[in-house]
């Protein structure tokens, strides 16, 4: 298959949905020869909030003290190939389309299909793999014990703040959550968390100790480092990813932990642009808690400008606890449809508002309200919704967004 028909055969199987477990993406690991070598430290992320920037940063300061790293996150913004780097760069076309074609033929020869997240995963390993790659940082997809990514076997676990999202497959209370989070221990491996409430605290401990282990939770902010990216939660994960490091026996000093901490790219995640004069910001911020950190580096940097809110969410979010924090901040707000199986009508969306809302507008796709958004006379936030950003992020950066559902 050339590159536009691997991906196509690919993006189709998500027709499969998704299958918590691990003998699945075992198997498929397995057969693709895709485990790591012996001697490759690999870290595991899970966690509500603030995975993907915990990766990032850790996959910087580990290539500026000299590391050849591999990146597994998810979803994508624009472009799949996003999912999987090694040293920063994506896989190249040539790459992802041979190494799907493999993996077509090993799935029609499994009993049960493997999942696009499950593909994806092992594609990325075998890559990873090939290229030599010294350390490897992967971010669970959902949760954590039965997550794809908890296959393969990690040397260091790491857990960003807990809170609750993808209650219909995690559990309905923080407790169940955690406790689902926390499947990705490992015996007698080193465990690295953010703060957590006392609860949550509670069940990682008693898991852990199930493990052997024991959980070292960050008690303050990693601060006299100049930061790429903005917020204070920022400092807290940074904490967090350089801890991770040192239990992964990586030698750092400041000045590398410096100069990886002030190149991070994390696309997406409160991104500003400037247009014309006009700043646009891009912020996922797909459940409450990561809206309230959005609602609160907002203010700390635009202080009491109100921006015009172009807002949009998926089913199955709490959608009425995520504008509870954005609609306040907003002079005016814009609803429009995301481009995926899984968008919520806007009508639902707007219902979903508080009653002391600013004024809001319904459109019927992106393009239109974002032209609505452009024309106002205030700054504009794009939230609610990583698919939304992507979108949005396809038309500033004039790039081909690939939608997906996962």
């Amino acid at each position: 298959m050339n590159y536009d028909e691997a991906i196509e055969w690919l993006f189709s199987t998500q027709l499969f949905g998704i299958k918590l477990g691990l003998e699945g993406p075992r198997a498929l690991l397995k057969e693709y020869l895709a485990y790591p070598l012996k001697g490759v430290q690999v870290i595991h992320v899970a966690g509500t909030n603030g995975k993907g920037s915990t990766c990032a940063m850790m996959d910087s300061v580990a290539r500026a003290s000299g590391l050849r790293t591999g990146l597994f996150t998810s979803p994508h913004l624009i472009d799949y190939r996003e999912r999987m780097k090694v040293s920063g760069q994506d896989i190249p076309e040539d790459r992802c389309a041979a190494g799907l074609t493999d993996l077509r033929r090993i799935c029609e020869k499994l009993e049960n299909h493997p999942t696009f997240f499950e593909i994806t995963l092992a594609l990325a390993m075998r890559w990873f793999r090939e290229c030599e790659c010294e350390l490897i940082i992967l971010e669970t997809g959902m949760g954590g014990r039965l997550d794809a990514t908890t296959a393969v076997p990690a040397d260091v676990c790491v857990l960003t703040p807990i809170a609750l999202d993808h209650t219909q497959w995690l559990g309905h209370t923080p407790e169940e959550i955690a406790y689902e989070k926390a499947g990705i221990f490992v015996e007698g491996k080193p465990i690295i968390s953010s703060p957590q409430d006392a609860s949550i605290r509670s069940v990682l401990e008693k898991e852990a100790n199930e493990k052997r282990s024991e959980v070292e939770f960050t008690d303050q902010p990693l601060l006299g480092y100049a930061m790429a990216l903005s917020g204070e939660h920022q400092t807290w994960n940074a904490a967090v990813a350089i801890t991770a490091l040192f239990r992964a026996g990586l030698h750092l000093n400041f000045d590398t932990i410096q100069y990886g901490l002030s190149k991070v790219s994390w696309p997406g995640r409160f991104e500003m642009f400037n247009r014309n004069g006009k700043i646009i910001v891009l912020d996922g911020a797909h459940n409450p808690h990561a809206a309230k950190v959005l609602a609160d580096t907002w203010k700390l940097k635009f202080r009491d400008e109100r921006p015009t809110l172009l807002f949009s969410a998926v089913s199955s979010k709490d959608i009425s606890g995520i504008l509870e924090h954005l609609a306040p901040l907003a002079s005016r707000i814009c609803i429009c449809p995301v481009d995926t199986p899984r968008a919520t009508p806007t009508e639902e969306l707007a219902a979903a508002l508080p009653p002391d809302a600013p004024p809001h507008h319904l459109f019927p796709d992106f393009d239109e309200a974002f032209s609505a958004a452009m024309n106002s006379d205030s700054p504009v936030l794009i939230a609610g919704s990583l698919f939304l950003v992507g979108e949005a992020r396809a038309v500033l950066t004039e790039q081909a967004f690939q939608s997906c559902s996962q």
